[in-house]
């Protein structure tokens, strides 16, 4: 959402007379668009903001802002004497930068803008993409959901949905500019509704959009996962055959203080539905360790989850307080920092052996790949099968965009590794 929120922006500023610094040295106007779900990227944004002084001290008139989550989330922290900003922008408010800078540029004054809209979905911005083989497009904004970790509803609003038509414009826009993939985004994509129209249905009217090959999609919540979703993965052949459903705790009462609203049975019971359609379907999941008062035995209840669901990866992560949750108010952060340790060093460990095995039970398959680009290696290529599974080979020749066959000889918990095959 964050990559496709600063393609908004770029895009409307370069429809305002700005263009684009090849290099931040280069730049008189520098923003920082921002992440506010963990505290680690909160420390990445101070830090480059200290950086970012060094450049001022070559160039006096360099105007610094910050846009996104942790500019609304923060609100006029960012703004104070100190951390060098000049600007902070809302997610709702980037149709404004161009006035703010300017406005700045004339009088010196800071400037901010962190109104939420119950309307804004940036429908008539159809944004410049980075080139790649995949495009991003949020087919909603906001989230209704409360959980009590979460920063996202207080900084995003309320959810509202962008039209089936007005997706399925943008999307054939994008498959004239060359883009074989695109994945749709939500906060949680299960709640899309637009008159009678679901996620489902949307999926639906965006593969009929020629050229467009694949249809990817994040994130569902399992609060709510319609059986008519799970039919269209399942039957359309442009939606790709993977699904991520995060998780962020196995054991209940951990789940009820996270105001997931749904318990470690409906979670397993929907994970093996999905699984019992979809016997090859790809499943990932978001795991956090150390909620508020989550004891040893409750965290095995975690462990218990991740084994007997078998997911394919996990973004897995220690619980970090952040600022206006209900959580930060209510439930004090109480899990010693070597219990956390301890906790997220078993789970990786656990879910590395897990990817590994069903990874390695690939080999020997042969599988369409989308290129996207070199590998790491020398004379290798990279690209994803339908799974969302990273697939390197030699790379024969092969461009970005290119569809491929390759047979699996090799697996690493987090690659599959194999040779083109002729078609």
């Amino acid at each position: 959402m964050n990559e496709y929120d600063s393609e908004i922006a770029r895009t409307i500023l370069l429809k305002n007379a700005f263009s684009i610094a090849s290099k931040p040295e280069e730049a008189s106007v520098i923003l920082l668009n921002t992440c506010s779900v963990r505290e680690n990227a909160h420390r990445k944004v101070m830090q480059r903001l200290s950086e970012l002084q060094n450049l001022r001290s070559a160039n006096h008139d360099l105007i610094i802002g910050v846009i996104g989550c942790m500019a609304q989330s923060m609100k006029g922290k960012l703004i104070e004497d100190g951390t060098g900003v000049d600007i902070i922008a809302g997610p709702d408010t980037y149709r404004r930068l161009p006035e703010l800078i300017r406005r700045f540029e004339t009088s010196g004054e800071k400037e901010s803008d962190l109104i939420l809209s119950r309307t804004e979905t940036y429908s008539d911005v159809f944004p410049v993409h980075d080139q790649s083989v995949n495009a991003w497009i949020a087919v909603m904004r906001g989230c209704n959901n409360a959980c009590s970790f979460c920063i996202v509803p207080y900084a995003r609003g309320r959810e509202r949905s962008r039209s089936p038509q007005n997706v399925v414009d943008e999307a054939r826009q994008i498959a004239e500019q060359g883009f074989k993939q695109i994945t749709l985004l939500g906060q949680n994509v299960n709640s899309y509704t637009y008159g009678k129209a679901d996620f489902a249905d949307l999926i639906n009217r965006v593969s009929d959009v020629d050229g467009i090959s694949r249809i990817r999609f994040t994130s569902p919540h399992p609060k709510d996962f319609p059986l008519k979703l799970i039919d269209v993965v399942r039957d359309n052949p442009k939606a790709c055959k993977h699904i991520h459903l995060p998780l962020q705790a196995g054991n209940d009462r951990i789940l009820e203080l996270m105001r997931r609203t749904y318990t470690q049975s409906e979670y397993l019971r929907l994970a093996h539905l999905i699984k019992t359609e979809m016997p090859d379907i790809t499943i990932t999941t978001d795991i956090i360790v150390g909620f508020p008062s989550e004891t040893e035995e409750e965290f095995l209840d975690t462990l218990h989850v991740v084994k007997e669901v078998g997911f394919d990866a996990a973004f897995m992560f220690k619980y970090s307080e952040r600022e206006n949750t209900l959580a930060s108010r209510k439930y004090p952060d109480d899990v010693p920092e070597e219990a956390k340790t301890s906790r997220i060093t078993r789970l990786v460990d656990l879910q590395r052996k897990i990817s590994l095995e069903k990874n390695t039970s690939h080999v020997g398959e042969i599988f369409e790949v989308l290129v996207e680009g070199p590998a790491k290696k020398p004379y290798q290529s990279l690209g994803r099968n339908d799974g969302n599974k990273i697939v390197v080979f030699p790379n024969g020749r092969v461009n970005p965009g290119d569809f491929v066959n390759v047979r699996i000889n090799e697996a690493t918990p987090n690659t599959l590794i194999g040779e083109l095959i002729a078609t």
